[in-house]
Parts: structure tokens; sequence; C-alpha cells
């Protein structure tokens, strides 16, 4: 028979064991509301507070300065190499799963089964504006959901410049080339001859 001076030391060395842990859950417990709940501390029952008059987000307006309408051709930043150089490594990232490197719709996700977007090449969105692209890339179209929570919108234009660029190297006009290019088109450089497998240095 066990004694009660055990069972006694048993219990304080129990408690004294599991003194910091408490089966209370204090922190999913907290007094808080989730969203959208309703609340006795407001006089309109509402946890979910309306914002304050002439509240402005923080660095809304200079977004708002990039936002331009649909029918748009305008272009709101200036177009250099680093918006290019910035635009194509958006592109690659955001882009090319379904566009394709090259932008004529042959991404990886569509060779591998999904519907092939349109090519950047056709007449149709080669004389699209710029306001629409940009409305496209902000809240999608079709199958294509909108990238407005992963694209800030300056990266929004410079992956339109680069689109832009894309399509210009296949319907560039020679007249329209800089004249280092004009020659190369005039005298191109002869193909260096093949060299067989066994050939020597």
């Amino acid at each position: 028979m066990i004694k009660p001076a055990r069972i006694a030391l048993c219990a304080l060395a129990f408690s004294a064991l599991f003194s910091g842990c408490s089966l209370k859950q204090d922190m999913a417990l907290q007094p808080k509301n989730r969203p959208l709940s309703p609340s006795d501390f407001f006089t309109d029952g509402r946890s979910e507070r309306p914002i304050l008059e002439n509240t402005v987000a923080h660095g809304s307006l200079a977004n708002d300065a990039l936002t331009i309408p649909k029918d748009s051709n305008a272009f709101p930043l200036p177009v250099n190499q680093e918006l290019l150089e910035r635009g194509e490594g958006r592109y690659k990232i955001f882009c090319t799963p379904c566009h394709g490197l090259q932008g004529d719709g042959n991404g990886m996700v569509a060779m591998r089964g999904m519907k092939h977007p349109p090519t950047y090449h056709q007449d149709r969105l080669r004389q699209a504006p710029n306001g629409y692209l940009y409305d496209v890339i902000t809240n999608g179209f079709g199958a294509m959901l909108g990238y407005s929570a992963q694209i800030p919108p300056r990266d929004r234009w410079a992956i339109i410049a680069y689109v832009r660029a894309l399509q210009l190297s296949r319907n560039a006009k020679a007249s329209e080339l800089p004249a280092s290019l004009r020659e190369e088109l005039a005298h191109p450089h002869p193909a260096e001859p093949a060299k067989s497998e066994g050939a020597k240095e």
C-alpha cells in the first residue's frame, strides 16, 4: 500500500515539474476581432472600421501618376536602357511561363497543355494602346489573372516597354534602324566555314 506521504511527495514533484505549463491557450484566445466579425465596442456593431476621411495610402499618389486610361497610348516613364533591362528581367519571371521568351505564346505552360495566349506579334496587339496592355497586366484578361499584387506599377511599364521592343524586333523597318545596323544589313559578314570534326586548329 502506498503511503500518503509518498503520494504527497509525488504530487509536489509533479506540480513543480509542470508549473511552467498551462492548458490555457492565451495566444489562441486573445481578445481580438476576426475580419468582419461583430463588435459591441463600436456603436455601429462592426469591428471593421471605415477609412478616415482624406486618408491616402502610402505610395498611392505616385502610383496614380503611372495609371493612364485604357485607350491611351501615352507612356508615363522615360524609356531607356535601364527600363528595358528591368522589363526584360520582370518579363522572364512573370510572363515567359505562358507567353514564351519571344512573346509568341509558346511558353512552357502552354506547351504542356494549357491554352496558348495570343502572340504579341499579331496586328491586334501591336496596334493596341499602351493603356490596354497596362490594364491587362493589372486586372487580367480571359484565363490570365491580374498581377497587381505581384508587379508594382513601375515594373508593369517596364514590362510593356520590353514587350514593345519584342514587337519591334520582328516588325521594324530597315529605314528606322540605326546607321550601324543598316550598314550590317547592306553588307552582311560572310559566314565562317564549318569545321569538320577531325580538323585540327
